[in-house]
């Protein structure tokens, strides 16, 4: 079953030419789930070619306009396409207002219903799931309210062996056996366990999205063991001094948490205007966790 992210944007306050503020979506199975939802977003979900109307729900960060100043016009886009569905919109208190105020002031009635869940950014907790994931709360520490978000996914089902099957099976017992359930003659005995003609199922994946935050060695426990870890790297280094100010992070610290978490792989992102080149950070962060690839737009990563 697919489990993969792909980056809509990069950049942190001031956009460039070719990145763009914060975006990603994680896809499990046919699902998608976007994570923050800043400028431009709607037209990097048209390049990825994935569709709007496949998105049921959006899991927002904080109220600084890079990470939420594109989900406006999202939902504007979702009604002229003529959505009904309810889509849940989960974020910091304060969302479900700016988004009613702009809803009410621009006379646009959303022919669907928005259901909006405030998450509790100071706590670790669950906020959701359904029979694809459970999602996370990871309190970030940043200059207003901010949380990022762990999706673990549900365990699968033992995969059938198909050389361990009767050949006398009917499509009604076959059936069974895929939904995990033993097959039973007419006196309720036993004759065909399910665990006896299957395997193992894989392990389930997970992936951390840490965003803005000064480094916090805390969230090493509660991301220990992901297999995919996204954490902002705004600036490098050489200016720990002003990610402490602003309350963000250097690659270098990325690195260091990732390697603290014993993550499987790490992405770095929000990217200062500042550095043209990417290069510095990457290998900053390298030096301290070898497996980091920079969450550039249009990457897509496979679990």
């Amino acid at each position: 079953m697919e489990f993969e992210l792909t980056i809509l944007g990069s950049a942190s306050a001031t956009p460039m030419l070719g990145r763009h503020h914060t975006a990603q979506v994680l896809t499990v199975g046919r699902e998608p789930y976007l994570i923050d939802c800043g400028e431009a977003t709607q037209e990097r979900l048209i390049e990825q070619r994935i569709r709007f109307g496949r998105i049921n729900r959006i899991f927002i960060s904080h109220l600084h306009g890079d990470h939420f100043f594109g989900l406006f016009g999202l939902l504007g886009t979702l009604h002229l396409q003529g959505r009904t569905e309810p889509l849940q919109l989960f974020g910091p208190a304060g969302l479900d207002e700016i988004i009613t105020t702009q809803l009410r002031c621009s006379g646009t009635p959303l022919a669907y219903d928005v259901d909006f869940v405030a998450v509790d950014t100071e706590r670790h907790q669950l906020i959701y799931s359904d029979h694809l994931v459970q999602v996370y709360t990871l309190p970030m520490r940043h200059r207003i309210p901010c949380c990022g978000y762990l999706f673990r996914e549900q365990p699968r089902r033992r995969r059938l062996v198909k050389e361990a099957l009767p050949d006398s099976l009917t499509p009604e017992q076959l059936q069974a056996l895929t939904r995990g359930e033993d097959l039973s003659d007419e006196a309720g005995h036993v004759w065909l366990r399910h665990h006896d003609v299957s395997t193992e199922p894989p392990a389930p994946r997970s992936y951390a999205y840490c965003s803005d935050t000064v480094y916090q060695e805390s969230l090493a426990e509660l991301v220990r063991g992901v297999d995919l870890l996204y954490h902002e790297c705004t600036f490098l280094h050489e200016m720990l001094d002003r990610a402490q100010q602003t309350g963000h992070s250097t690659a270098r610290q990325a690195g260091q948490l990732a390697r603290l978490a014993e993550a499987k792989q790490l992405l770095i992102g929000h990217f200062s205007s500042r550095y043209r080149d990417l290069q510095p950070l990457l290998s900053e962060a390298r030096r301290e966790f070898e497996p980091t690839q920079l969450a550039v737009e249009g990457l897509t990563v496979t679990l």
